[in-house]
């Protein structure tokens, strides 16, 4: 089984996570000929990514060599992939064919459960009002010191 493009070589993958992922390297894995792409580039946290939102500067970009084993790993820099929630794959071009396929898509990198916090509503005194904090009974402790 694989994904193939439709009209032309442009392939772009939209993949959320359930977590934050600090994403250390990608595998993709393609037909040995013309169809494997060629290029790819990453996005990172741009839900709902479209062909229109390509045209911005991606955060890394490889030149793909054709593996049909799904041998060759491409690192990526973990600066710019280590807070993850959705990542946008983006493949522009191939190896000279009308459509592209690909096999596989491999992530490697760690998983942490995504930290949402709720929103809370405090309220701070600048100075504290006696009359908020009444006591019930104070009896005065007088000590002489002969």
């Amino acid at each position: 089984q694989f994904v193939e493009s439709d009209d032309d070589e442009e392939l772009l993958f939209n993949i959320p996570f359930t977590g934050s992922v600090k994403l250390k390297g990608v595998l993709v894995m393609g037909e040995d000929d013309g169809t494997h792409p060629a290029e790819m580039r990453l996005f990172r946290n741009i839900p709902h990514m479209s062909f229109d939102d390509t045209a911005k500067e991606a955060e890394q970009t490889f030149s793909l060599s054709r593996d049909p084993l799904g041998e060759l790993e491409y690192p990526t820099k973990i600066a710019r992939f280590s807070n993850v929630y959705h990542l946008s794959m983006h493949f522009p071009k191939n190896f000279g064919a009308e459509t592209t396929k690909i096999f596989y898509i491999g992530l490697k990198g760690e998983w942490t459960e995504a930290q949402r916090h709720e929103v809370t509503i405090c309220s701070y005194e600048a100075s504290a009002n006696p009359a908020d904090h009444k006591l019930e009974q104070i009896t005065p402790q007088t000590h002489f010191i002969s």
